[in-house]
């Protein structure tokens, strides 16, 4: 099949590799549909972390079922489902517990942005929706299979209550996500901490009351002022930097808690402040199967419409020009078709 492939540092290519094989009798192989580039894909685009020349790489895609496992009951081919880039069977300790990304026996989607797509444990992690979804649809579906999700897990990570002051730290697609459902689960405040126009405008599309488009301490001090020194009662941190983390814990209100998405690298957690005002840290990978139940009929019913996150839409072939846009912040999230 032809998949994305990651070469070295910003060398993207569209090539040949193997096709992915049914290997355990709970797998399936999935035909993509829809797929995109996360913001979690330019960490190892920009070489931050490990690279192996020639590896596939792309974890949020939608697509039509190709084959399964001797054991896989729940789905046959032809079916039309959302792949949640990390993969559970649903019945071990941690997924009954919700935690479905920490799956004893998980997985992740690897090849995403390829034309195939192995799921193992497909009973447990994929989701059917209505056959040919209305083209409108997609969009928001695709953005179910990750960053929709992600933002939700901050909000419910950080407590977000109705009523309540939700700040989001991080204007990419995950914390544009996490403005909207910090909005959707009730916050009558939220503030967006970014600094781009076409960002701030959606952030305000999606429910964001005030904007603070400074950094460091300066922005810490606008957000402090816009609550009156209290600070929020609910932070999500969805970028995953030692500055945002550290920013997101000095606009948390005493006894309030920080949401985490944001992958981390190079974060060192200032414990004393937690330890001082206590402030509590949760999150970490979202786990997506487990939020499908709530966040599908929300789509569905139009109750919220994630997909505006996607401000550009490229061929699949053309994917190395998508993770350019994304790395020099010339679009916010790329859409992919094959």
């Amino acid at each position: 099949m032809l998949a994305t492939t990651l070469q070295g540092v910003r060398d993207i290519r569209f090539t040949t590799v193997p096709d992915p094989e049914i290997s355990r009798p709970t797998d399936a192989i999935v035909k993509v549909a829809a797929s995109c580039i996360c913001g979690s894909d330019l960490w190892n685009y920009r070489g931050e972390n490990s690279i192996r020349p020639g590896m596939t790489i792309g974890h949020e895609c939608l697509g039509i079922v190709e084959e399964v496992g001797g054991e896989v009951s729940s789905f046959r081919p032809g079916d039309f489902v959302i792949v949640p880039f990390c993969h559970s069977d649903n019945t071990c300790p941690a997924c009954r517990a919700g935690v479905t990304s920490a799956c004893v026996d998980g997985g992740f989607t690897v090849s995403g942005q390829g034309e195939y797509a192995r799921v193992n444990h497909a009973d447990g992690s994929l989701v059917a929706i209505p056959a040919d979804p209305a083209p409108e649809l997609l969009a928001s579906l695709l953005a179910l299979t990750d960053v929709m999700a992600t933002g939700w897990h901050a909000a419910v990570s950080a407590g977000v209550r109705p009523g309540g002051t939700a700040v989001v730290v991080g204007d990419g697609a995950v914390g544009l996500c996490g403005v909207l459902a910090a909005a959707t689960l009730g916050a009558a405040r939220v503030v967006a901490m970014s600094r781009h126009a076409p960002r701030q405008a959606l952030a305000r599309r999606f429910g964001a009351t005030d904007i603070v488009a400074s950094r460091g301490e300066q922005g810490e001090a606008e957000v402090l002022e816009l609550t009156d020194g209290v600070g929020a009662d609910a932070v999500l941190e969805c970028v995953g930097t030692d500055e945002t983390m550290r920013t997101a814990f000095a606009v948390a209100r005493a006894g309030a808690t920080v949401g985490f998405v944001g992958v981390p690298h190079g974060v060192n957690l200032p414990v004393r402040r937690m330890f001082d005002r206590n402030i509590g840290l949760a999150g970490g990978v979202a786990p997506v199967r487990a939020y499908l139940p709530e966040l599908l009929p929300l789509v569905l019913g139009g109750a919220i419409d994630p997909g505006q996150v996607f401000d550009a839409t490229l061929p699949l072939a053309e994917s190395a020009e998508g993770y350019r846009l994304m790395d020099e912040r010339e679009a916010i999230k790329v859409f992919l078709q094959p």
